[in-house]
This record gives structure tokens, C-alpha cells and sequence, in this order.
């Protein structure tokens, strides 16, 4: 950058809100690019503005805890919007009830599969053991994860990039994957990507229908109190099979 705009971007850092405004910005240009492309699952908003704020940080030097200082606001944001997912579940209370034997079932293979399936997977490209516990609960919501990785010895902030990596990758081949097959079920769809792919995989969800959505966000939850609670029992033993 010129003299002239590295001061005024000098000024502009100190401003906690330079966080905040940054990540809006750029999150409704990847939504505008996102429409452009006819909503294509590749062109992920989440994605695009992840990659236009590594890009921007990376070129003006910006370390991470600056940009934070103001992005915190969002951040904070997700736990209202988590319980506010209640609200289109609570439509599909009736439904839900019949599917409880399904759900519980799909529940623990799900989160067991998503798990151990990762940690085979590092093990198998030659993974070190932080990474391996690191790996695991990659499927979980971040705030979660990051906890469960912590608890288990694995590197929370190698987790948190994991996740998002996961949400992302499960919004761009979940849908496709599943026309593919002839999976179509709303319900059904909706609740694997809620346990594969957490809260980006839940918002892909509700952009294909609201039950989709509130069975995604049902699994979410759900799955991240079946992996704090199953993860920590179980894993030592798979970790130790693994040698």
C-alpha cells in the first residue's frame, strides 16, 4: 500500500468496529457473488468471505487478535441465533415426536461415524496424536469443538479451522450427494447435514426448505451434547487400538 493508505488503515485498526464492519462487508459481497452464481453450492458466501478477509489480513498485516477485537460482536451473536433456531423446530414438533427412535439411532451412528471416521482418516496420512485429537470432533459446532479439543489434548485452534473446513465442504456436496442417490427426504437430509456439517451445513439446509432447516438444527445440537459427553469416554480406546 501507499504511505498515504497504510496511515489511514493505521488510524482505521485501532477502531474495534474496523472487525465488525470488515466482516459485514465482506460477507454481503460473497452473498452478492453467491446470487450472481445462482446460488451455486460451490460458491459458498461463507467460503468467499473467509477468503476475502484471509486475503485483506494477509495483505495489510493485520494480525488476527485485531481483527477480532471487533468481529467478537459476531461471534457473540451465534449464540442467540443458535436458540433461535428452536422457533421453526417447534413447527415440526408433531413430526418430530414419531421420529424419536430414528432420530436417537441416527444420533449415535452419526456422531460416532463423523468422529471416528476422521481419526482414521489422519491416522491413516500419518497424523500426529495432537492432530488426531484435534480431528475428532471436527464435525461439531466451533465453540463446542474447540472445548471438546481442549479436554481431549488436541490444538483448539487447529480444531476451529477443521470445522469451519467441514461446514463448508459438507454445504457444497451434501445436496447434490443426495439427489444423486435419491435421498429426499426433507427431515432426513436435513438432520445428516445438521450432524456432518454443524451450523454452515444448517444454513444450507434452511435455503432448501424450513424443515430441512429445523432438522439440521435439531441435529446440531443434538450432536454436539452426544460428542462432548460420548467423545471423551470412547476415544482413549480407539486411540490406543490405533497404537
Amino acid at each position: 500500500m501507499t504511505p498515504r493508505i497504510t496511515d489511514i488503515w493505521v488510524y482505521l485498526s485501532a477502531t474495534p468496529l474496523l472487525g465488525l464492519t470488515l466482516t459485514l462487508l465482506a460477507y454481503q459481497a460473497a452473498l452478492w457473488m453467491h446470487v450472481r452464481c445462482n446460488r451455486h453450492p460451490a460458491a459458498n458466501p461463507v467460503l468467499l468471505a473467509v477468503a476475502m478477509l484471509v486475503a485483506l489480513l494477509s495483505l495489510t498485516g493485520t494480525p488476527y487478535a485485531t481483527y477480532f477485537d471487533g468481529a467478537q460482536f459476531v461471534h457473540f451473536l451465534l449464540g442467540p441465533a443458535t436458540v433461535a433456531l428452536a422457533i421453526p423446530l417447534y413447527a415440526q414438533w408433531t413430526r418430530l415426536r414419531r421420529m424419536l427412535l430414528p432420530i436417537a439411532i441416527g444420533l449415535l451412528i452419526g456422531s460416532l461415524t463423523a468422529a471416528f471416521s476422521a481419526v482414521l482418516a489422519g491416522h491413516l496420512a500419518g497424523g500426529s496424536t495432537a492432530s488426531l485429537l484435534s480431528l475428532a470432533p471436527k464435525s461439531v459446532t466451533t465453540p463446542i469443538a474447540m472445548g471438546i479439543a481442549e479436554r481431549l489434548g488436541g490444538l483448539p485452534s487447529l480444531t476451529a479451522v477443521l470445522v469451519i473446513l467441514t461446514g463448508i465442504l459438507g454445504a457444497i456436496v451434501a445436496r447434490p450427494l443426495f439427489t444423486r442417490i435419491g435421498f429426499t427426504d426433507p427431515a432426513a437430509t436435513g438432520f445428516a447435514i445438521g450432524i456432518a456439517s454443524h451450523g454452515i451445513g444448517t444454513a444450507r439446509a434452511f435455503q432448501e426448505n424450513e424443515q430441512s432447516g429445523a432438522f439440521a438444527a435439531l441435529a446440531m445440537g443434538l450432536n454436539g451434547f452426544a460428542t462432548a459427553m460420548l467423545l471423551p469416554w470412547l476415544l482413549p480406546y480407539l486411540m490406543r487400538a490405533l497404537g
